[in-house]
């Protein structure tokens, strides 16, 4: 078997060649005696004509032809007569009277037609996902993604990076997500852990010299999912020897530019606008703020603390905070469109919201009674509100408050039209808190991971005061989705020793979970950082999908499970007994 050209390669240079097609058959028609085919590859589709008066065996074998059979194809290319061509094909105006037929396979009827805009159940395209992959749109999203790994590949060798592979089978290291466990046959009641990052590999990599590294790699996390999160991901990942945040947030925009400009032919602005955590928060009520519409979080504490409303006072009286929204031209929204914000903000931890219509005569709302005339100015001063225009408002804990909030305003920059769909608001989140106080385990924890560096003024308050140290951190954050995150590491044994102390991790438990570490950083480690970004998250953004799924070849659903292939699924009671496993059910 020959092939000339691949379907959707077939031009104008090709009229009055033989040549040779292979692929699926995407729909056979018979229109009077001569059968049409439109036959379809990777690269689209092209027209093959049967014809009596050409061939009539050949005739007679193409009606045997039927929807996904695998067929080659040979015939010289023509002009398609006038009047007959199609406009919506990039070959539309040629195609094949055929000389030869081979039928290669036959195909039973598939489950959905092989086009893009059908509406087909998930659970249906991933149980026939090598069905669902012929589609065009599922093809060119990932050929996206190779080009985007060719092209990551291709900058970071220009600039001196290394590619290592790191270990797939390693050390359960459980600091955050759940590990997924492999268990050892040769070492019985011990196991392997999948890596959730290759961190403490990549930082073994800058004190054994390599400097730059890089690497993408799977990753794996034992965690609910949502509809940008699976179980197993692929990260860029990334470490630099010798470097400063800028340094590392220099090299990384020179990438984002390379891969926009060279997958999606954008070319963006750079540098991108650098804003602190606390200012993330204060102003968007997130650390992954979107930045392609303003509704920007204003505060009221200070007015609302001495006003005579009580829940606001006695919020502001237990050390909470109050927080408002404005939405222009708000009068408009319904009773009943604010008691849907009500429970949207119930739904997400908050005790109310209070709203303010601002009309010609002054505020309406249910709250309006409690606050003198010059509370009133004062407030609408603070968050730029003005007739016509609609405040909420949250009180409550801090991170309650700032959660809400952010949540509201992403739904109400929804419902308003604010969003610029063909916008990239790309910013990097800096200055991050080192700890964050966890109340279900009743200790610090860390906001990253516990190997991050805390700002050099702030190493004399990891034993004292812990929810003072900030971090080293960075996010990079598109469209309020977080795409990347890094920091500079710790490159010292005695500050290592302080971060897992702060965080309740004693001498023990370190040396027992991360000896060969502290052992590599007393060997000459130089100060060193990096970041990983998710390379799945990337894709779906430059794609516009709604789902890392649809950028995935073969992805699993929301419950962990491969419809296709039926993974998860049970072993045998011999395979459990080689390694010493007995499974018990939850009653």
């Amino acid at each position: 078997m020959r092939r000339s050209k691949y379907c959707g390669e077939v031009n104008r240079e090709d009229e009055g060649k033989i040549l040779t097609l292979q692929g699926w058959v995407h729909t056979a028609r018979d229109h009077g005696g001569v059968i049409f085919v439109d036959l379809r590859d990777r690269t689209g589709k092209f027209q093959v004509v049967f014809s009596p008066d050409v061939n009539k065996k050949l005739h007679e074998e193409a009606k045997k032809l039927r929807s996904e059979y695998v067929i080659e194809v040979t015939g010289p290319v023509s002009r398609r007569p006038a009047g007959t061509e199609n406009p919506n094909l990039a070959t539309g105006d040629w195609e094949i009277y055929a000389t030869d037929l081979k039928i290669l396979n036959t195909a039973k009827h598939p489950p959905f037609e092989i086009e893009d805009d059908i509406d087909i159940k998930e659970s249906l395209r991933l149980q026939y996902r090598y069905i669902d992959l012929r589609r065009h749109g599922m093809f060119n999203n990932l050929f996206v993604r190779h080009k985007l790994y060719q092209v990551t590949r291709k900058y970071f060798d220009e600039n001196g990076f290394i590619e290592v592979e790191t270990p797939f089978l390693t050390k359960s290291t459980p600091e955050g997500a759940r590990d997924f466990l492999v268990p050892s046959r040769l070492n019985l009641g011990t196991f392997y852990a999948l890596p959730q990052s290759p961190q403490l590999f990549k930082q073994i990599l800058m004190v054994s010299g390599f400097d730059r590294y890089f690497q993408i790699v799977k990753c794996f996390r034992d965690e609910d999912l949502r509809a940008d999160r699976q179980p197993e991901f692929t990260q860029i990942d990334v470490e630099m020897s010798f470097v400063e945040r800028e340094d590392v947030i220099e090299v990384m925009e020179g990438l984002i530019y390379r891969i926009f400009k060279d997958v999606a032919g954008v070319e963006l602005t750079t540098p991108f606008p650098v804003i602190s955590y606390q200012e993330a928060m204060d102003k968007y009520g997130s650390d992954a703020p979107d930045l392609r519409y303003d509704l920007t979080l204003k505060d009221v504490t200070e007015i609302a603390g001495k006003s005579k409303f009580k829940v606001f006072a006695d919020v502001v009286g237990k050390g909470g905070i109050v927080k408002g929204i404005t939405v222009p031209g708000g009068v408009k929204y319904s009773r009943k469109e604010l008691d849907d914000l009500t429970d949207f903000a119930f739904d997400f931890g908050a005790k109310g919201l209070a709203w303010v219509k601002i009309q010609n005569e002054g505020w309406q709302s249910p709250i309006a009674k409690f606050f003198a005339e010059e509370e009133k100015v004062e407030i609408q001063k603070r968050m730029d509100a003005g007739i016509g225009d609609l405040m909420i408002f949250i009180a409550d804990a801090p991170d309650v408050t700032y959660d809400v909030l952010g949540r509201l305003r992403k739904e109400i920059a929804g419902r308003e039209n604010l969003i610029d769909e063909n916008k990239l608001a790309f910013t990097w989140v800096v200055d991050f808190p080192l700890f964050e106080w966890s109340g279900e385990e009743k200790r610090w924890v860390s906001v990253h991971h516990p190997f991050t560096m805390p700002f050099d003024e702030d190493i004399d308050l990891l034993e004292k005061e812990p929810q003072k140290v900030r971090a080293k951190a960075y996010d990079i954050v598109l469209n309020g989705i977080e795409i990347g995150g890094g920091s500079i590491r710790i490159h010292r044994k005695d500050i290592q020793e302080k971060v897992f102390k702060a965080i309740g991790i004693s001498e023990e438990e370190a040396r027992l979970k991360f000896g060969f570490l502290l052992d590599a950083l007393e060997y000459g480690a130089p100060p060193h950082g990096g970041i990983a970004f998710g390379l799945d998250r990337l894709v779906m953004l430059i794609l516009k999908e709604s789902s890392i799924r649809e950028v995935i070849a073969f992805p699993k659903t929301q419950r962990g499970q491969d419809l296709m292939s039926g993974a998860p699924s049970p072993v045998s009671y011999e395979q459990l007994l080689e390694l010493g496993i007995v499974v018990k059910k939850k009653s």
